[in-house]
């Protein structure tokens, strides 16, 4: 049995969807198991953090997310121990790049914390690395709703945004086959892409021409980032202030983990994160 946290998020769901389609056995955990709407394939049990164990009888496995689990991750890790779960693949962040890291940034600290939590429990593991998501382009909904002008910082701000469900494919790779205890999977897109093409891009799969005014960092405030909690908006600016005018790092991992490229933001691949995200929420 693998067990799912976070599985109605944008990786969760579709790593879940990705197991029932091979037939792996899979409980998806969520806050709502009446609202969830999982596969026909998939047990779905409430989220209960206070009482862990039950939520991992007979399970072998687990993929871990943080933002699912919160300050209850080390106790959710030592119920699994004590159930028989042999390994973990963790979704973590590719804020944290060994020999490179700035160990003051809130996120990097957050996830960190987490990935040492995973590796003292005793159990394999495995840590998803990803750089930088498709659906970030979400915190631009809000001013897409109501006009064809979207304003931020860091026009030239670079990255190689990966599909969420790209995400999905490497951790059922890292569940499912042998050879991933110990990896660390850093995970991007296969291209760069600067905040003006992007909101370019997004324009076109909507049929509409939008446009990029930048924003100085210093006059930027919640309300151009609804998503990013207030605590964490200043480690955010700083993380895009060191992408600006900068290649960002490109890896091939979900080709050779996979053996399928991963998308484009203009490919008809990454449209499908745009379409089912932006237009509904518009």
């Amino acid at each position: 049995m693998i067990v799912v946290t976070g599985a109605t998020g944008n990786v969760g769901r579709a790593l879940v969807e990705r197991l029932v389609a091979e037939d792996q056995p899979v409980r998806a955990l969520t806050r709502n198991p009446g609202r969830a709407a999982f596969p026909s394939g998939a047990e779905v049990a409430r989220l209960e953090l206070d009482r862990p164990a039950h939520l991992l009888d007979g399970a072998t496995k687990l993929f871990l997310h943080i933002q699912a689990t919160g300050d209850r991750t080390g106790g959710l890790l030592d119920a699994a121990r004590a159930a028989g779960v042999r390994h973990v693949v963790m979704l973590s962040s590719g804020i944290i790049d060994e020999g490179a890291d700035d160990e003051t940034h809130p996120i990097r600290i957050w996830h960190a914390t987490a990935e040492q939590q995973v590796r003292d429990s005793g159990l394999e593991w495995t840590f998803l690395r990803p750089i930088s998501f498709a659906t970030n382009a979400l915190q631009w909904a809000p001013q897409i709703r109501v006009g064809d002008t979207v304003h931020g910082p860091f026009a030239e701000a670079c990255t190689a945004p990966i599909h969420e469900d790209d995400i999905a494919a490497v951790a059922a790779r890292a569940l499912i086959d042998r050879g991933h205890s110990g990896a660390v999977h850093r995970l991007t897109g296969p291209e760069p892409v600067t905040t003006t093409e992007q909101i370019t891009t997004i324009g076109h799969t909507l049929g509409r021409d939008l446009r990029f005014i930048e924003v100085p960092p210093d006059q930027v405030g919640p309300d151009l980032f609804p998503h990013v909690p207030p605590s964490m908006l200043q480690g955010i600016l700083k993380s895009f202030a060191a992408t600006a005018g900068v290649h960002p790092e490109i890896t091939t991992t979900v080709e050779t983990i996979t053996g399928t490229p991963a998308r484009t933001m203009s490919s008809s691949g990454s449209s499908v994160t745009i379409r089912k995200t932006l237009p509904a929420t518009l």
